[in-house]
């Protein structure tokens, strides 16, 4: 088992390491971001560690205007939102192995520390990252990325097309330096339609994947809201499926077919009820999890920035124990 944001805000040790480090600064120090990326490993002896950064990281390295302020998320210098914003995003070019050499240290760094624990490599889906460049920051319905799909297919298509190169390069580049198996996490998926995610999202995570798939590397596809999704988002190329807290596992395996593993779904909201609701919960999850064919415990979104350190690691031992 491991958790979905185990490294960040719950940590003392990772607020210590960030004081005077904007997220970005952060996410390519390459030293800095193996530091985090190990401290839930030695705290909660996890089985994995996840790579820490950002989801739009590779949109900064591809020379994108960004910046994430605090306690609003990422937001761009400019929305993309016509062919001549897409035209100029294309002009930037490929992300090259030199702008990505920050990443390819810091997670050979991390690789070298772990040891035999493994190191998963993190990058954002296309869709999620278009809907940031289209919305220009976050937004509650990404109604401007969702109009744009069908206003204008054609820019859509060249959008997402580029996204999904830019973030396969940085998923890729990850496993080149060392991390043992990806993520590709789909923040926003759960605002679409399966037929409006399989026609207008879904080539283009097959096209992120499509960077990894001659390494030998097992890649995990995981999105929030995404029920009624999980089989196309399998299907892109995916060989294990996360699933959020809303769908017990059992009813996932079943519509997936029981023949992919799964990851997940521990809500992150229990984290804070009184240890008997939560273990039972755990035992719960853990007993749904055991019909698929494998089970990545997981929580079904990420660590809430206010969760008790202890109580991960106690859920931690709980889960090694069943």
């Amino acid at each position: 088992m491991w958790f979905m944001r185990q490294a960040g805000r719950s940590l003392p040790e990772y607020r210590e390491a960030r004081v005077g480090t904007a997220m970005l600064d952060a996410c390519l120090d390459p030293a800095l971001a193996s530091e985090i990326t190990l401290q839930p490993v030695r705290r909660h002896d996890v089985d994995a560690a996840i790579f820490f950064s950002d989801i739009v990281v590779p949109l900064k390295l591809a020379g994108v205007d960004v910046e994430i302020k605090p306690g609003v998320g990422p937001v761009m210098g400019s929305a993309v939102r016509t062919a001549d914003d897409v035209a100029r995003l294309r002009d930037l070019g490929p992300l090259t192995p030199e702008a990505l050499q920050p990443v390819s240290d810091g997670v050979a760094l991390t690789v070298a520390a772990l040891g035999q624990t493994p190191l998963i490599g993190f990058a954002g889906a296309p869709f999620t990252l278009a809907a940031y460049l289209v919305e220009g920051g976050p937004s509650r319905d990404h109604l401007a990325a969702r109009t744009l799909m069908h206003a204008d297919p054609q820019t859509w298509t060249a959008l997402t097309q580029w996204a999904a190169d830019v973030t396969g390069a940085f998923l890729r580049a990850q496993v080149l330096a060392g991390a043992s198996a990806t993520q590709l996490f789909d923040s926003w998926a759960g605002s679409l339609s399966l037929a409006d995610y399989t026609a207008h999202v879904a080539p283009a995570s097959a096209r992120a994947l499509s960077h990894v798939a001659d390494l030998d590397v097992k890649k995990v596809h995981f999105g929030t809201g995404t029920s009624e999704l999980l089989a196309a988002m399998r299907d892109v190329g995916a060989d294990v499926v996360g699933v959020d807290y809303r769908l017990p596992l059992d009813e996932a395996n079943r519509r997936l077919g029981g023949t992919t593993p799964l990851q997940g779904n521990i809500d992150p909201a229990l984290l804070a009820a009184p240890w008997p609701v939560l273990e039972a919960h755990v035992r719960d999850v853990v007993a749904r999890g055991s019909v698929a064919p494998g089970h990545v415990v997981n929580l079904g979104h990420g660590v809430p920035p206010e969760t008790d350190p202890t109580v991960l690691t106690r859920v931690t031992q709980l889960v090694h124990e069943i």
